[in-house]
């Protein structure tokens, strides 16, 4: 079993990730899904009420004031999802385990997670990239989503990818819009092939 990471900034399109990969892999992997939420369960029931997977292999976590605490010093009750889903269904073959919205210093604890993705979006600016942090220089996928709002926010798409490259090295990053599934195959071709070792 292989547990994923998905993290980035509050409205990044973490949940819209975690969706689109459960519709498009749910027919061939089982899997199972954690969201950190800060108060509620909102993401987990979000994707309750999208009908992605059956409900007993989604589980919400409410975080309190500090989500990062929860997914890296204080990885307790994550973990102890992680069983509870484990307990469940004995066959699973990936997790996917969404951090609360946090910001480019962000990282999972590596006893939670085998491997990170980050999510930023075009919208926050084409800086994002270049302020470099943990998550940006050392996540295993980075995806730049939403680049469908560049021109909307005066946005280069073209210095935000020479400045991932500069950033990230040979560290892999895919372009991405989540509302209309570009980028999305690529992602899952990823996903199986650095991740489930499959081609």
């Amino acid at each position: 079993m292989v547990k994923i990471g998905i993290g980035g900034p509050v409205g990044s399109g973490k949940t819209a990730l975690v969706l689109n990969l459960c519709q498009a892999l749910k027919d061939e992997l089982s899997l199972a899904v954690i969201t950190n939420d800060i108060y509620t369960n909102e993401d987990a029931n979000f994707l309750i009420k999208q009908g992605v997977l059956e409900k007993e292999r989604i589980i919400g976590v409410q975080t309190g004031g500090c989500p990062h605490t929860a997914i890296r010093e204080d990885a307790s009750c994550n973990l102890e999802a992680v069983e509870l889903l484990q307990e469940r269904f004995s066959d699973l073959d990936l997790i996917f385990i969404e951090s609360g919205g946090d910001n480019l210093s962000m990282t999972f604890s590596p006893e939670l997670v085998d491997f990170f993705i980050f999510v930023i979006d075009v919208a926050q600016g084409e800086k994002i990239p270049r302020k470099g942090g943990p998550a940006i220089c050392r996540s295993d996928l980075m995806i730049i989503n939403k680049i469908d709002l560049a021109p909307y926010v005066n946005a280069s798409l073209k210095i935000m990818q020479e400045d991932t490259l500069k950033m990230r090295g040979d560290r892999p990053f895919i372009m991405s819009n989540l509302q209309t599934r570009e980028g999305l195959e690529e992602i899952i071709t990823w996903i199986k092939k650095y991740t489930l070792l499959k081609d």
